[in-house]
């Protein structure tokens, strides 16, 4: 049998409870909303959920990708829900926010990938809430700019889309992504006027020059905001942890890609994409 790894003491989670979370989890269930903080087991949802915030995902909770890092669950969704957006935008309403973080499953058998819904919610948090700021952390569309386009044109702040890793551990563990597909997004992003976002793990077998070489890539296709986390094994069948980075590491990388030119970087074991992303919007 064999023994499982125990996390490293720098990996302590804050205890999901409280007034503030139950409100949030409330919320999300009375509403029948899906967020990535539940469905991609994020470590963070204490302490978010305990802040008010939560990332909302769109398009149902049925991912037509398999990676071999993520939890959410993976197969045929079921056809976009035309309420969505009005529930979403009305959630928002109720909890106060000043600031949103929106994310989607990857929805390959859309012909548009659910771009047009994307724009819809986008417009609808916008009009019920006038005064928030947004970020959205899309999917790469198969870096089709049309549809890429469709979110620049609703007006998020900040957009992010995820490399996720190394680009020979890509196919690895994405699926249908592809390293280059990736940059391609970010850099239409950036090159169309608007805050490009991206963020990777370490801890998958990764080496130090290769992590380097990411920072650089991200840089060069314009990316302007980085997050750094430790990956985390969500469970059995998927990618096993291959090293535990340490928070000093993490700090050194957090300084390369602030010397590189990066306006703001979150680098930490516990950092994941939407880790303290009202702060984002000012880099």
């Amino acid at each position: 049998m064999k023994k499982e790894r125990r996390l490293p003491g720098w990996l302590k989670m804050q205890r999901a409870s409280g007034e503030t979370y139950s409100m949030v989890k409330h919320i999300v269930v009375e509403n029948h909303l899906h967020t990535i903080c539940t469905s991609g087991n994020c470590p963070n949802i204490g302490e978010c959920w305990n802040r008010g915030t939560a990332t909302f995902m769109i398009l149902g909770d049925i991912c037509t990708r398999a990676c071999k890092f993520c939890a959410t669950k993976t197969g045929r969704p079921l056809s976009p829900d035309p309420t969505e957006p009005e529930r979403l935008a009305e959630s928002i309403k109720i909890m106060r926010l000043k600031h949103c973080v929106i994310t989607s499953v990857d929805r390959d058998d859309l012909p548009d990938g659910g771009a047009t819904v994307w724009a819809k919610t986008i417009r609808r948090i916008k009009e019920i809430n006038p005064e928030i700021t947004m970020e959205t952390l899309i999917p790469d569309f198969d870096a089709n700019p049309e549809l890429i386009q469709k979110i620049i044109d609703a007006g998020p702040d900040v957009i992010s889309h995820n490399v996720e890793t190394v680009r020979r551990l890509t196919p690895v563990i994405r699926t249908k992504a592809k390293y280059d597909t990736s940059l391609n997004v970010i850099k239409y992003i950036s090159e169309r006027g608007k805050t490009a976002k991206s963020g990777f793990m370490l801890g998958l077998g990764e080496s130090e020059d290769e992590i380097n070489q990411t920072i650089n890539d991200l840089y060069s296709s314009g990316c302007k905001i980085l997050t750094i986390g430790q990956y985390l094994q969500p469970g059995e069948g998927y990618m096993a942890v291959a090293e535990y980075i340490t928070p000093q590491k993490f700090d050194e990388y957090r300084v390369i890609a602030l010397k590189l030119g990066f306006s703001y970087v979150e680098s930490s074991p516990l950092v994941r994409s939407s880790f303290h992303a009202e702060n984002h919007v000012k880099a």
